[in-house]
């Protein structure tokens, strides 16, 4: 099986698709590797595509300790592209992902020939932060003490879920039975040290204003808690366009497979036509 290692000798399952101007694929909590099969199938008939799952995701390694925090998660996807030898490539994150290409962005620009965020920002309104972070930490003792098939019935009706399974029952289903079979010290050490304990993106202000690496922002319009973190990347951002999907939630790509690609698609052949302009300054200083 394909691996790469990381600095700290975790080794991160990937495949890979297609030839090309490179695209990776980062996958959010409550997926891995394989939830990008549509994106993988579709791109990779014009580009060389990557899918790989975290570390704590099998058939990635589940390191103990504390070693799952969002600068392991973001480097991460910069050893397999190392691993790879490739120097630039399109990001494409949901959620947990979107967040790491974002953290490529502000860290390593060089390595971006893009980014397209999707399903940003949850739990990152700073007059909730506290809260937040506890309930990650109580999420992470459900996965220690009950499990993650038992954690997998309970989140499969979060209201940013339901879009997904009235449109989808079947790819609902399909994915909560591959959550269930998540490794569930990975899941937890996941929800603890990356979920509850990255920073805010309302943190990064000065930072993100600094990225002109092109961007689309991607949002449900029934994901409300990635609502307001998108536009605020949208306002901050140099280089970004934000996408709005109309009655829908988290789970992007699969809940709305033709229209992600199609909107992905559009991102990309435009930056590599070099036709995705940064925004006069002047304009980002008027907000």
């Amino acid at each position: 099986m394909p691996h790469a290692t990381t600095r700290d000798d975790v080794r991160i399952y990937f495949e890979e698709a297609g030839q090309g101007t490179p695209i990776i694929f980062l996958h959010e909590f409550a997926a891995d590797y394989t939830n990008w099969e549509p994106q993988m199938r579709y791109f990779s008939r014009g580009h060389r595509c990557i899918t790989y799952s975290a570390r704590g995701y099998t058939p990635s390694d589940v390191p103990a300790g504390e070693v799952y925090t969002y600068k392991h998660f973001y480097t991460d996807a910069l050893a397999v592209l190392d691993h790879l030898k490739i120097e630039r490539a399109h990001l494409v994150g949901l959620s947990m992902g979107a967040y790491s290409s974002l953290q490529i962005g502000l860290n390593a620009p060089q390595r971006a020939l893009s980014m397209t965020l999707a399903g940003v920002g949850s739990g990152s309104e700073l007059e909730n932060l506290e809260a937040w972070r506890k309930q990650c930490r109580a999420n992470a003792e459900q996965f220690e003490t009950l499990g993650s098939a038992e954690v997998a019935k309970v989140t499969r009706e979060a209201p940013s879920r339901i879009p997904f399974l009235v449109k989808d029952p079947r790819g609902h289903a399909d994915f909560y039975a591959a959550l269930a079979r998540h490794d569930s010290k990975g899941s937890a050490r996941t929800m603890r040290g990356f979920q509850g304990g990255r920073p805010s993106i309302y943190t990064l202000t000065e930072t993100i204003a600094k990225v002109t690496t092109p961007a689309l922002i991607i949002c449900g319009d029934e994901d409300d808690p990635c609502i307001g973190a998108s536009l605020f990347l949208k306002k901050h951002l140099p280089a970004a366009g934000l996408a709005m999907f109309p009655k829908s939630g988290h789970v992007l790509n699969l809940e709305e497979p033709a229209l992600f690609n199609e909107s992905v698609e559009r991102f990309v052949t435009l930056v590599e036509a070099g036709r995705w302009p940064v925004r006069d300054p002047r304009s980002l200083a008027a907000h």
